[in-house]
């Protein structure tokens, strides 16, 4: 029952974000193209790969639920395989032959690259220690920290773009930026802290370790975000 729960409030999250992305490239590239579609798609595919590496074959010992909720609800919440098949028929309908391949070929083909690319970047973060370094009696996850700055990276770089293109107001923008990022660095910093307690660090011996991991995480995915920021207004 716990596993229907976390499927259903990822699946919810991950709709959502969904929802706002495409509708966001819709409103930036027009609906000549299945855009809209591509885009979650690749990207979902992307951080399906990557998440997968950092979330089950880097940490096993990660509760079902929690791996549940982001793999199944949120991920596939976000990408839609029937949205691309019902486009790519009405292409086909339309006459639109060549779009409709194109369709085909760059979701197929583009997600199986888009999960390969995710999968070797999780390696290869992994790659050097089991993505750990000592820093004074404890380890420090590098890997996991530059995992969580890379979704606040894109965080950053597709709301500033998509949310502009969305017609709503400037207050629900600003809300719906300000929940997101603080969700996301709040939960990325209990997922790492997580990560010592794992480790056998307690909070009475290593309070200074987690809050040390804790606000280097907020640090590197504040710096990731203001990248995103800035690099989405320039597009």
């Amino acid at each position: 029952m716990q596993q229907l729960f976390a499927v259903a409030l990822g699946g919810a999250i991950g709709s959502m974000l969904r929802y706002l992305a495409s509708n966001g490239v819709y409103s930036w590239l027009g609906r000549g193209f299945p855009y809209g579609t591509l885009t979650v798609n690749l990207l979902g595919s992307f951080l399906i790969g990557l998440m997968t590496e950092a979330l089950i074959l880097q940490r096993m010992s990660l509760a079902l639920e929690y791996r549940t909720a982001i793999l199944v609800g949120v991920m596939g919440g976000f990408t839609t395989f029937s949205s691309f098949s019902l486009e790519t028929i009405y292409l086909l309908e339309q006459g639109q032959i060549g779009k409709a391949g194109l369709n085909v070929l760059a979701s197929v083909l583009g997600c199986l690259l888009a999960v390969w690319a995710g999968l070797a970047l999780g390696k290869g973060l992994f790659f050097y220690s089991q993505g750990t370094f000592q820093l004074f009696d404890w380890p420090f996850p590098y890997a996991l920290t530059l995992v969580n700055s890379i979704g606040a990276f894109l965080i950053g770089l597709v709301a500033t773009v998509l949310l502009h293109k969305l017609s709503i107001s400037i207050e629900y923008r600003a809300i719906l930026l300000t929940l997101l990022i603080g969700l996301f660095i709040t939960l990325s910093g209990l997922y790492l802290i997580l990560f010592l307690l794992e480790s056998g660090h307690s909070f009475e011996s290593h309070l200074g370790a987690m809050l040390t991991v804790f606000f280097s995480n907020m640090l590197f995915c504040a710096a990731a975000l203001y990248l995103g920021l800035w690099l989405g207004k320039q597009i």
